[in-house]
């Protein structure tokens, strides 16, 4: 469905379900977020992941729950799925508005500040451009794969991530250009640089860091702490939550004698970064480079 919505965005101030009846007319599929810009809730038949992981939508396929569930997944354009009674509790906890890119037949660059716009004008051909908070969203026709962090700045948002609606936006949408498809291509192409080395995920345990001075319990209750930073992303940012997660944990190690074990707590940062849709090489480039950047500085 070609991306033609012209709801004017202060009607989304009065209303979320009125903007979102109005696009759904237009077929764009859309759900409810809230404040933070994160799905209403999950049902209680998928809290928790007991579902397999299908609200990280790992496995394709529509959402059947009947309350919005499963993030982007959720979207619709069905009136009477929108007004159902199970979906009323999530309007009115809604604060926001979003709508499934892919599904609506675009793909949504998401520059995240002034120098990402920047290097948009002067590299990217011009197209449908939608202010945001702190950048703009460039709307193209055509639909790829979605990834966060392609460059510094820059997502892509299209067959499995939604988009939050902030209006329809200034100017013609163009077709979807090489450079952003090769975007994707060149992320997940470039290999992982200083890889961990290990085969097979692994959990940390003492046996193989024998040189660590923390017990078990306090490695294991930090790692469970950055390993739920990066479940707490699911559809944006779960890569920097890894880097992050990966750098905070190495420098808790940086006064051992070693060895820690830091091989097989990578191992599951990455592992959990890939559950949540982070490109594995670059999942693994993350932890990686986290890791890097607290073992190579000067405490």
């Amino acid at each position: 469905m070609t991306y033609t919505a012209t709801v004017r965005r202060d009607r989304q101030a009065v209303r979320p379900l009125d903007t979102a009846l109005s696009l759904a007319t237009a077929g764009v599929p859309v759900m409810p977020l809230s404040a933070d810009k994160r799905p209403v809730a999950n049902c209680t038949g998928c809290a928790n992941l007991v579902c397999g992981g299908r609200p990280n939508m790992k496995t394709p396929g529509p959402c059947t729950c009947p309350a919005p569930c499963h993030g982007w997944a959720a979207a619709t354009t069905d009136p009477a799925t929108l007004t159902a009674p199970a979906w009323v509790s999530a309007w009115r906890q809604a604060g926001a508005l979003a709508y499934h890119p892919g599904g609506a037949g675009v793909t949504v660059v998401d520059l995240d500040h002034a120098d990402a716009v920047t290097w948009a004008r002067r590299e990217l051909p011009a197209t449908r451009t939608v202010p945001t908070a702190r950048g703009e969203h460039w709307i193209y026709r055509g639909t790829m794969p979605s990834a966060n962090h392609v460059r510094d700045g820059v997502d892509i948002k299209s067959r499995m991530q939604y988009a939050r609606w902030l209006g329809p936006g200034t100017g013609p949408v163009t077709a979807l250009p090489p450079v952003v498809l090769a975007l994707i291509e060149r992320e997940e192409s470039t290999p992982a640089r200083a890889a961990v080395d290990s085969s097979t995920p692994a959990q940390w345990n003492r046996s193989v860091a024998t040189g660590c001075r923390h017990t078990p319990a306090f490695v294991r209750t930090g790692l469970e702490r950055g390993l739920d930073s990066i479940r707490a992303h699911p559809e944006h940012g779960a890569g920097t939550a890894a880097y992050g997660a990966a750098r905070f944990l190495a420098t808790r190690h940086t006064a051992c004698p070693g060895p820690c074990g830091l091989d097989s707590i990578a191992e599951e940062l990455i592992a959990t970064a890939i559950a949540v849709g982070v490109p594995a090489s670059y999942a693994r480039r993350c932890v990686t480079n986290g890791m890097n950047a607290a073992l190579g500085a000067v405490s």
